[in-house]
């Protein structure tokens, strides 16, 4: 048999033991792979859409009716928009709550920041056993139950027999009504969500410094002049990415805030200490307002979700500007 006629033969055919890598075979092994991926992902997309998805357009759903309680059963009426008219137009209290509710994110979360990165900073500086002892002591108020924080503050700012008007006391100072004065009892639950949530922010941001490399470190040692411009210029751009989820996760948990209010004033006095959960609590639980409450709620959901997103927006941009500055 000639070479002609065997190469003839044989031209076409895949050689023994060599897949076949004609245009079918990739193409194929992709599908399968993409049909694999998503047969995985299905359960997770699933149990996603039945616990968050459904439930918020359930209350959007909700939002559209007036419903009403009658002998233990409810019954809707359609009422389309009528709930978000009067929600834009006579309520007042939300408001209230809405504004006292960024005050409380915007304080409470940019002092959190500051002391949590300020003690990884002292813990990741002590020796071993100042650092084990540190971090004991700082994540003490954090694995506190909620109900224990409330009575054991209540106690402390308690105006009659609380322990720091007792403390000033010997100074001649007189009492202080610490919950019950309009004009700093926002500030006194501030000062508490921040002793209980900034053991938070520091155990991420101590993460986030172990993760750096000392010998990066080392070398920008030798390029500044201070401790202060080693943070600013070293140490924050290369922690910028823990910084950005640390401050996500704290505005959305302090848009949340409802314990601390709950168990020190219960929103008083007057509207003083309202925010948006107590108003939303009041409505739905108090009030049996289920399809107005649901107004309420698709509107702070939206107001979270919108600022969210332009925050979270801005920080990457910063986070870029940052590195391209580093690279030059």
């Amino acid at each position: 048999m000639s070479a002609a006629s065997l190469h003839s033969r044989t031209a076409g055919k895949p050689s023994a033991g060599i897949p076949p890598t004609g245009r079918g075979g990739a193409p194929r092994k992709a599908r399968r792979n993409r049909r694999w991926m998503i047969f995985s992902l299905l359960p997770v997309v699933l149990f996603f859409v039945v616990l968050s998805v459904f439930p918020v357009f359930n209350l959007i759903g909700t939002s559209l009716y007036d419903v009403r309680w009658s002998g233990g059963d409810s019954t809707y009426h359609f009422i389309g928009l009528e709930n978000y008219r009067q929600l834009f137009s006579t309520e007042v209290i939300y408001w209230a709550g809405l504004r006292n509710t960024l005050i409380f994110a915007v304080c409470a979360v940019t002092a959190q920041m500051i002391l949590g990165f300020s003690m990884a900073l002292a813990v990741k500086r002590a020796g071993a056993m100042g650092r084990t002892l540190l971090t004991g002591i700082f994540l003490l108020p954090i694995v506190v139950p909620p109900i224990v924080i409330g009575s054991v503050w209540r106690l402390v700012l308690g105006r009659e027999f609380g322990l720091a008007n007792g403390f000033l006391g010997l100074f001649g100072i007189p009492p202080v009504d610490w919950l019950g004065n309009p004009d700093i009892a926002l500030a006194s639950v501030i000062f508490v969500d921040v002793w209980h949530w900034t053991p938070f922010v520091f155990i991420l941001m101590l993460a986030g410094l172990e993760a750096i490399d000392e010998e990066v470190l080392e070398a920008a040692r030798m390029d500044v002049r201070s401790s202060w411009q080693e943070i600013r210029h070293v140490i924050v751009p290369m922690m910028l990415p823990t910084i950005v989820i640390t401050l996500m996760f704290r505005i959305i948990l302090s848009f949340k805030v409802f314990d601390e209010v709950y168990l020190l004033t219960s929103g008083g006095p007057g509207t003083a200490t309202e925010v948006v959960n107590f108003s939303i609590y009041r409505v739905f639980f108090n009030q049996d307002r289920v399809g107005y409450g649901s107004a309420m709620a698709v509107i702070t959901l939206f107001g979270m979700t919108l600022a969210i997103i332009v925050g979270r927006g801005l920080l990457v941009r910063k986070r870029k500007n940052d590195e391209r500055k580093l690279e030059q």
